[in-house]
Protein backbone atom coordinates (compact mmCIF):
# COMPACT_ATOMS: atom_id res chain seq x y z
CA UNK A 1 0.00 0.00 0.00
CA UNK A 2 1.23 3.48 -0.77
CA UNK A 3 1.62 5.57 2.37
CA UNK A 4 0.02 8.67 0.87
CA UNK A 5 -3.24 6.65 0.78
CA UNK A 6 -3.00 6.04 4.55
CA UNK A 7 -2.75 9.79 5.19
CA UNK A 8 -6.04 10.19 3.34
CA UNK A 9 -7.74 7.87 5.83
CA UNK A 10 -6.36 8.65 9.30
CA UNK A 11 -3.71 10.13 11.54
CA UNK A 12 -0.63 8.03 10.72
CA UNK A 13 1.41 6.27 13.41
CA UNK A 14 4.64 4.66 12.24
CA UNK A 15 8.00 3.29 13.41
CA UNK A 16 11.59 3.43 12.22
CA UNK A 17 14.08 0.59 12.60
CA UNK A 18 17.60 -0.04 11.34
CA UNK A 19 19.36 -3.20 10.15
CA UNK A 20 21.86 -4.83 12.52
CA UNK A 21 25.58 -4.24 12.27
CA UNK A 22 27.66 -6.71 10.27
CA UNK A 23 28.79 -8.34 13.51
CA UNK A 24 25.20 -9.05 14.59
CA UNK A 25 22.77 -11.66 13.33
CA UNK A 26 19.85 -10.48 11.21
CA UNK A 27 17.68 -12.54 13.55
CA UNK A 28 18.06 -9.71 16.09
CA UNK A 29 16.10 -7.24 13.96
CA UNK A 30 13.68 -9.96 12.83
CA UNK A 31 12.86 -10.58 16.50
CA UNK A 32 12.26 -6.85 17.00
CA UNK A 33 9.98 -6.72 13.96
CA UNK A 34 7.99 -9.67 15.26
CA UNK A 35 7.58 -7.86 18.59
CA UNK A 36 6.43 -4.69 16.82
CA UNK A 37 3.96 -6.48 14.57
CA UNK A 38 1.07 -6.69 17.03
CA UNK A 39 1.31 -2.94 17.70
CA UNK A 40 -0.11 -2.52 14.18
CA UNK A 41 1.84 0.54 13.01
CA UNK A 42 0.68 2.06 9.75
CA UNK A 43 4.14 1.52 8.31
CA UNK A 44 7.71 0.75 9.35
CA UNK A 45 10.64 2.52 7.74
CA UNK A 46 14.04 0.85 7.41
CA UNK A 47 17.25 2.87 7.35
CA UNK A 48 19.79 2.43 4.56
CA UNK A 49 23.55 2.95 4.41
CA UNK A 50 24.61 6.37 3.11
CA UNK A 51 28.25 5.37 2.97
CA UNK A 52 28.22 2.66 0.35
CA UNK A 53 26.43 -0.48 -0.74
CA UNK A 54 27.54 -2.72 2.13
CA UNK A 55 24.12 -3.09 3.76
CA UNK A 56 21.77 -2.22 0.92
CA UNK A 57 20.61 -5.79 0.38
CA UNK A 58 20.28 -6.20 4.13
CA UNK A 59 18.00 -3.16 4.36
CA UNK A 60 15.85 -4.50 1.53
CA UNK A 61 15.68 -7.88 3.27
CA UNK A 62 14.52 -6.20 6.49
CA UNK A 63 11.90 -4.17 4.59
CA UNK A 64 10.73 -7.38 2.93
CA UNK A 65 10.32 -8.98 6.37
CA UNK A 66 8.20 -5.98 7.41
CA UNK A 67 5.96 -6.69 4.42
CA UNK A 68 5.80 -10.41 5.25
CA UNK A 69 4.56 -9.42 8.70
CA UNK A 70 1.58 -7.69 7.08
CA UNK A 71 2.87 -4.14 7.64
CA UNK A 72 3.56 -1.55 4.95
CA UNK A 73 7.34 -1.05 4.56
CA UNK A 74 9.23 2.08 3.62
CA UNK A 75 12.91 1.98 2.73
CA UNK A 76 15.33 4.87 3.13
CA UNK A 77 17.39 5.74 0.07
CA UNK A 78 20.27 8.22 0.48
CA UNK A 79 21.97 9.42 -2.69
CA UNK A 80 25.09 11.45 -1.95
CA UNK A 81 27.46 8.48 -2.26
CA UNK A 82 25.76 6.71 -5.17
CA UNK A 83 25.91 7.09 -8.92
CA UNK A 84 22.80 7.21 -11.08
CA UNK A 85 23.53 3.65 -12.22
CA UNK A 86 23.74 2.44 -8.61
CA UNK A 87 20.49 4.18 -7.69
CA UNK A 88 18.78 2.71 -10.77
CA UNK A 89 19.95 -0.78 -9.78
CA UNK A 90 18.75 -0.28 -6.21
CA UNK A 91 15.35 0.94 -7.38
CA UNK A 92 15.03 -2.22 -9.46
CA UNK A 93 15.80 -4.32 -6.37
CA UNK A 94 13.27 -2.39 -4.32
CA UNK A 95 10.62 -2.75 -7.01
CA UNK A 96 11.35 -6.48 -7.41
CA UNK A 97 10.84 -6.92 -3.67
CA UNK A 98 7.36 -5.41 -3.94
CA UNK A 99 8.28 -2.34 -1.88
CA UNK A 100 6.39 0.77 -3.01
CA UNK A 101 7.49 3.40 -0.48
CA UNK A 102 10.81 5.25 -0.38
CA UNK A 103 12.18 7.95 1.90
CA UNK A 104 14.48 9.92 -0.43
CA UNK A 105 17.46 11.49 1.33
CA UNK A 106 20.67 13.24 0.46
CA UNK A 107 22.44 11.35 3.23
CA UNK A 108 25.13 12.51 5.60
CA UNK A 109 28.41 13.69 4.14
CA UNK A 110 31.30 11.44 5.09
CA UNK A 111 34.73 13.12 5.24
CA UNK A 112 36.36 9.81 4.35
CA UNK A 113 34.23 9.24 1.22
CA UNK A 114 34.19 11.82 -1.58
CA UNK A 115 30.55 12.45 -2.57
CA UNK A 116 29.33 11.39 -5.98
CA UNK A 117 28.05 14.11 -8.28
CA UNK A 118 24.93 12.60 -9.88
CA UNK A 119 22.65 13.61 -6.98
CA UNK A 120 23.74 16.61 -4.94
CA UNK A 121 20.40 17.12 -3.20
CA UNK A 122 17.44 15.01 -2.09
CA UNK A 123 15.28 16.93 -4.58
CA UNK A 124 17.47 15.56 -7.40
CA UNK A 125 16.84 12.03 -6.17
CA UNK A 126 13.11 12.62 -5.74
CA UNK A 127 12.83 13.92 -9.28
CA UNK A 128 14.71 10.86 -10.58
CA UNK A 129 12.63 8.35 -8.59
CA UNK A 130 9.46 10.02 -9.83
CA UNK A 131 10.64 9.39 -13.41
CA UNK A 132 11.41 5.73 -12.76
CA UNK A 133 8.17 4.25 -11.53
CA UNK A 134 5.05 4.59 -9.44
CA UNK A 135 6.71 4.82 -6.04
CA UNK A 136 5.35 6.70 -3.06
CA UNK A 137 8.07 9.18 -2.12
CA UNK A 138 8.64 10.76 1.26
CA UNK A 139 11.07 13.55 2.03
CA UNK A 140 12.78 14.63 5.23
CA UNK A 141 12.21 17.98 6.91
CA UNK A 142 13.80 19.79 9.83
CA UNK A 143 11.62 21.72 12.30
CA UNK A 144 14.65 23.70 13.48
CA UNK A 145 16.21 23.94 10.02
CA UNK A 146 18.77 21.67 8.37
CA UNK A 147 22.23 22.04 9.96
CA UNK A 148 23.64 23.10 6.57
CA UNK A 149 21.02 25.81 6.01
CA UNK A 150 21.61 29.47 6.81
CA UNK A 151 18.17 29.79 8.39
CA UNK A 152 14.83 28.00 8.78
CA UNK A 153 13.33 30.23 6.09
CA UNK A 154 16.13 29.27 3.70
CA UNK A 155 15.63 25.60 4.52
CA UNK A 156 11.89 25.83 3.85
CA UNK A 157 12.60 27.31 0.42
CA UNK A 158 14.66 24.20 -0.32
CA UNK A 159 11.92 22.01 1.13
CA UNK A 160 9.43 23.55 -1.31
CA UNK A 161 11.77 22.51 -4.15
CA UNK A 162 11.77 18.99 -2.72
CA UNK A 163 7.97 18.87 -2.59
CA UNK A 164 7.63 20.34 -6.07
CA UNK A 165 10.04 17.65 -7.32
CA UNK A 166 7.51 15.01 -6.29
CA UNK A 167 7.55 14.29 -2.54
CA UNK A 168 4.16 12.93 -1.50
CA UNK A 169 4.62 13.57 2.22
CA UNK A 170 7.30 14.53 4.74
CA UNK A 171 8.82 13.06 7.90
CA UNK A 172 10.46 15.42 10.36
CA UNK A 173 13.77 15.07 12.08
CA UNK A 174 13.53 14.57 15.84
CA UNK A 175 12.72 17.53 18.08
CA UNK A 176 12.03 17.94 21.80
CA UNK A 177 10.04 21.17 21.88
CA UNK A 178 6.73 21.06 20.02
CA UNK A 179 6.74 24.82 19.53
CA UNK A 180 9.54 24.39 17.01
CA UNK A 181 7.34 21.98 15.07
CA UNK A 182 4.30 24.26 15.15
CA UNK A 183 6.38 27.22 13.98
CA UNK A 184 7.79 25.08 11.18
CA UNK A 185 4.30 23.93 10.16
CA UNK A 186 3.10 27.52 9.92
CA UNK A 187 6.08 28.62 7.81
CA UNK A 188 5.77 25.57 5.55
CA UNK A 189 2.07 26.27 4.92
CA UNK A 190 2.81 29.90 4.06
CA UNK A 191 5.44 28.67 1.59
CA UNK A 192 2.80 26.59 -0.22
CA UNK A 193 3.86 23.21 1.17
CA UNK A 194 0.59 21.33 1.49
CA UNK A 195 1.62 17.66 1.76
CA UNK A 196 1.17 15.71 5.02
CA UNK A 197 3.95 16.18 7.58
CA UNK A 198 4.71 13.49 10.15
CA UNK A 199 6.34 14.57 13.40
CA UNK A 200 9.45 12.55 14.22
CA UNK A 201 9.70 11.66 17.92
CA UNK A 202 12.67 9.95 19.56
CA UNK A 203 12.23 8.65 23.12
CA UNK A 204 15.38 9.21 25.16
CA UNK A 205 16.67 6.03 26.77
CA UNK A 206 20.40 6.78 26.69
CA UNK A 207 22.02 10.16 27.44
CA UNK A 208 25.14 9.66 25.31
CA UNK A 209 23.10 8.39 22.39
CA UNK A 210 20.79 11.37 22.32
CA UNK A 211 23.66 13.83 22.66
CA UNK A 212 25.29 12.28 19.58
CA UNK A 213 22.02 12.47 17.65
CA UNK A 214 21.47 16.10 18.61
CA UNK A 215 24.98 16.99 17.46
CA UNK A 216 24.30 15.36 14.09
CA UNK A 217 20.85 16.79 13.37
CA UNK A 218 21.06 20.16 15.11
CA UNK A 219 18.03 19.72 17.38
CA UNK A 220 18.03 21.77 20.59
CA UNK A 221 17.44 20.43 24.07
CA UNK A 222 14.92 22.30 26.25
CA UNK A 223 15.99 23.04 29.81
CA UNK A 224 13.40 20.68 31.32
CA UNK A 225 14.69 17.91 29.05
CA UNK A 226 18.31 18.52 30.10
CA UNK A 227 17.23 18.33 33.75
CA UNK A 228 15.70 14.90 33.12
CA UNK A 229 18.93 13.61 31.57
CA UNK A 230 21.06 15.04 34.35
CA UNK A 231 18.90 13.64 37.12
CA UNK A 232 18.58 10.12 35.74
CA UNK A 233 21.71 9.60 33.62
CA UNK A 234 23.14 7.08 36.13
CA UNK A 235 19.86 5.22 36.52
CA UNK A 236 19.12 3.56 33.15
CA UNK A 237 15.62 2.35 34.03
CA UNK A 238 14.58 5.71 35.46
CA UNK A 239 15.96 7.54 32.41
CA UNK A 240 14.13 5.14 30.11
CA UNK A 241 10.83 5.65 31.95
CA UNK A 242 11.30 9.43 32.05
CA UNK A 243 12.14 9.44 28.34
CA UNK A 244 9.02 7.45 27.56
CA UNK A 245 6.88 9.83 29.63
CA UNK A 246 8.38 12.87 27.90
CA UNK A 247 7.74 11.38 24.45
CA UNK A 248 4.15 10.50 25.38
CA UNK A 249 3.51 14.08 26.51
CA UNK A 250 4.92 15.38 23.22
CA UNK A 251 2.76 13.01 21.19
CA UNK A 252 -0.45 13.76 23.11
CA UNK A 253 0.07 17.48 22.53
CA UNK A 254 0.81 16.95 18.84
CA UNK A 255 -2.25 14.75 18.34
CA UNK A 256 -4.46 17.25 20.14
CA UNK A 257 -3.14 19.90 17.74
CA UNK A 258 -4.12 17.87 14.70
CA UNK A 259 -0.73 16.61 13.52
CA UNK A 260 -0.84 14.52 10.32
CA UNK A 261 1.11 11.69 11.89
CA UNK A 262 3.70 10.50 14.41
CA UNK A 263 6.88 8.74 13.30
CA UNK A 264 8.52 7.01 16.26
CA UNK A 265 12.28 6.52 16.11
CA UNK A 266 12.31 3.21 18.00
CA UNK A 267 16.10 2.63 17.97
CA UNK A 268 15.06 -1.04 17.63
CA UNK A 269 13.69 -0.97 21.18
CA UNK A 270 10.37 -2.78 21.07
CA UNK A 271 9.74 -2.26 24.80
CA UNK A 272 9.80 1.52 24.43
CA UNK A 273 7.70 1.39 21.26
CA UNK A 274 5.11 -0.75 23.03
CA UNK A 275 4.82 1.49 26.08
CA UNK A 276 4.31 4.59 23.92
CA UNK A 277 1.93 2.87 21.51
CA UNK A 278 -0.25 1.58 24.34
CA UNK A 279 -0.38 5.03 25.93
CA UNK A 280 -1.55 6.86 22.79
CA UNK A 281 -3.41 4.14 20.88
CA UNK A 282 -6.82 5.56 21.76
CA UNK A 283 -5.84 9.01 20.48
CA UNK A 284 -4.47 8.11 17.05
CA UNK A 285 -7.08 8.68 14.39
CA UNK A 286 -9.40 10.61 16.72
Amino acid sequence: MKIRQIFEQKTVFSFEVFPPKKTSSIDVIYKTLDELRDLSPDFISVTFSAGGSSNNSLAINVASRVKENGITPMIHLPCINYTKEEIASTLNQIKSSGIENILALRGDLNPDIPPKTDFSHASDLIRYIRSQGKFDIAGACYPEGHPDSESLDDDIKNLKIKVDAGADHLISQLFFDNEYFYNFQEKAAKAGINVPIEAGIMPVVNKNQIERMVTTCGASLPHKFVKIMQKYEHNPEALRDAGIAYAINQIVDLLASGVDGIHLYTMNNSYVARKISEAVSGLVGV
